[in-house]
């Protein structure tokens, strides 16, 4: 990629309102509007509310990404978007305004799979070369995936049910917790003791890499049950210890899975997880330590470019314009778009097509 080349990035396909200014691998600017509080109340993400304040913030977060990286629009040599998959509404607000801002300036406009901005990241962290293995994981998507170029991913395998960031919505929820879900367990999960309840490994009995995280999620609602009607309640250090062992059956099938997946892959150049998920501290070390057992480089982009954000998006339009060439103006807002559209769908299809 051009060092030189200068991209808008927009995303909005959940909850977070994102826009981001790249030159090469140089993050110039990265503005991030989260909706944390407006969808608290809801114990989830309401997909109404999150369009509403996707059209509200886009123009605002573009003008601040513009500020901070001290350019000006006309200097922007493409213009790149979350084109899906993600909540219609919000995937369709930054659409409508990428058309427009390319119309209006004449700049290229690209597209972007939102999965591919994740699945690229670690190119953007660290110049991670082709081909390399990626785990996915995050509070929608989880697939393991050999990367082979800007727009050539296979899976390998994924969930077949609930997403594990779903799934940790899910248990903060039936434990009390903070939305979202993932931080909040993981923060109990330090003072608990992992060991104390006996949770499943869903799918360990089985060959291949897919997973299953909706019987986990059944199994910790049931231990709860049973310890409010044999005490009356749930101790503090009850709910420490749920989420310790729910967090330890997570890391444990994703390491395992890891695992298989690395054996199906010759020739990788490393390893690398992204998503939300993949800021989980205890699920990073398990990777590294796996990844050090087959002398392989283990590549966990920062914090800040793990969960949603434009950035990634600059960077993944910037690939695919180099390779593929630009989108014109009917470009669509597409709620399901899979990565590797050669394999079959694992969680099945619809008239808006399959859903991973």
């Amino acid at each position: 990629m051009d060092r030189d080349f200068t991209v808008l990035g927009l995303e909005s396909s959940c909850d977070d309102t994102a826009a981001a200014v790249l030159r090469g691998r140089t993050i110039l600017s990265s503005v991030v509007a989260d909706q944390t509080a407006l969808h608290e109340a809801y114990g989830g993400v309401v997909p109404e509310i999150a369009a509403r304040a996707h059209a509200e913030k886009l123009d605002l977060c573009v003008e601040q990404a513009l500020t901070d990286a001290g350019l000006h629009l006309s200097e922007i040599d493409a213009i790149a978007v979350t084109a899906g998959p993600g909540l219609i509404g919000g995937v369709l607000s930054g659409v409508m305004l990428a058309k427009g801002l390319s119309a209006a300036t004449g700049k290229p406009l690209v597209g972007v799979n939102h999965l591919a901005g994740h699945a690229l990241t670690p190119r953007l962290s660290d110049g991670m070369e082709f081909p390399y293995l990626i785990l996915l994981v995050s509070g929608g998507h989880c697939q393991f995936l050999r990367v082979d170029g800007p727009v050539s991913f296979h899976r390998l395998g994924s969930t077949i049910d609930d997403a594990p960031g779903e799934a940790f919505d899910k248990t903060a929820r039936l434990l009390g917790l903070a939305q979202p879900g993932g931080p909040s367990v993981e923060q109990r999960a330090r003072d608990g003791d992992e060991a104390r309840f006996a949770f499943p490994r869903p799918l360990l009995d089985r060959s291949g890499c897919d997973l299953s995280f909706s019987g986990l999620k059944t199994a910790l609602l049931r231990q709860r049950d049973q310890l409010v009607a044999e005490q009356g309640g749930l101790h503090a250090q009850d709910v420490n210890d749920l989420a310790a062992g729910f967090q330890a059956a997570i890391r444990d099938v994703l390491a395992e899975k890891s695992r298989r997946a690395i054996a199906l892959c010759s020739g990788i150049t490393g390893f690398s997880v992204a998503g939300g998920v993949a800021s989980n501290a205890s699920l990073r070390a398990a990777l590294e330590t796996l990844c050090g057992e087959y002398d392989l480089p283990f590549v966990a982009p920062p914090l800040s470019l793990c969960t949603d954000n434009a950035a990634m998006i600059a960077f993944a339009g910037a690939e695919k314009l180099a390779c593929d060439g630009a989108d014109d103006l009917t470009l669509t807002a597409r709620p399901r778009w899979p990565l590797d559209q050669a394999s079959p769908a694992a969680l099945g299809s619809g008239k808006k097509g399959a859903k991973a």
